[in-house]
């Protein structure tokens, strides 16, 4: 599904360029989950946003599907944002005046779903996620786990076929996060998505179907997974 080719990536820090990715290559398959792990400031969250086109990379190529993403106009990369990538991210990025129900609605308003069917996606979302009581409710008054639940269910309801994680659990407590981690493993597995999740957490990482490592700007694929507890 996903098949990175040589991307390289720099920042310019002062008169300092500063490389983030050099020559990283992977490949993906579809329904494949991938955990992305590297010290922090390595670049994980950089190949992330290349895979999501929120960015694009200095060299190389981003391919999914048959599409090369990061040739692609803004225009189509947000198009392909809003249709084909479900964002999972540390810090949640719910909108604070909206209520649980609307931030789910909102990315489905964004993709032009009929307003019915995204009214029966949201209810079975919440009901799934164990918050049917809580979509009039505003963010603020949700727990930390309670707030990240609703994020999983905003990045399924529009049924892209890829999730993005991004440090999911980092903000959580090993018992919340691991409850959280349940329930995307449930959401995710059945429907068949393919998911690149970013941890510092072996834990995390015993979960997913392969482990990428990325250091010095350098990706690869770390060997005898499943060993880690």
């Amino acid at each position: 599904m996903i098949r990175l080719e040589r991307l390289s990536k720099a920042y310019t820090e002062g008169t300092v360029r500063r490389p983030v990715l050099v020559g990283a290559s992977a490949e993906v398959k579809e329904g494949e989950w991938v955990a992305l792990l590297g010290p922090s400031g390595s670049g994980k969250t950089t190949l992330l946003n290349l895979v999501g086109g929120l960015d694009v990379p200095d060299e190389g190529v981003v391919m999914v599907g048959d599409r090369c993403i990061s040739a692609l106009p803004e225009r189509e990369r947000s198009l392909y944002r809003r249709t084909v990538v479900g964002f999972i991210f540390q810090f949640l990025n719910l909108l604070p005046t909206l209520t649980v129900r609307e931030n789910l609605l909102l990315p489905t308003e964004l993709g032009g779903l009929d307003p019915g069917e995204a009214e029966r996606r949201c209810a079975r979302l919440l009901e799934r996620v164990g918050l049917a009581d809580r979509a009039d409710s505003f963010p603020d008054v949700l727990s930390g786990g309670e707030r990240q639940r609703v994020a999983v269910a905003r990045a399924l309801v529009h049924e892209p076929p890829l999730i993005l994680a991004d440090e999911p659990t980092g903000n959580l407590d090993a018992r919340t996060g691991g409850e959280v981690l349940d329930l995307m493993e449930e959401l995710l597995r059945e429907s068949g998505k393919t998911l690149i999740i970013v941890t510092h957490s072996e834990r995390v990482a015993s979960r997913a179907d392969r482990v990428l490592v990325l250091d010095g700007g350098v990706l690869r694929e770390r060997e005898g997974h499943g060993s880690a507890s």
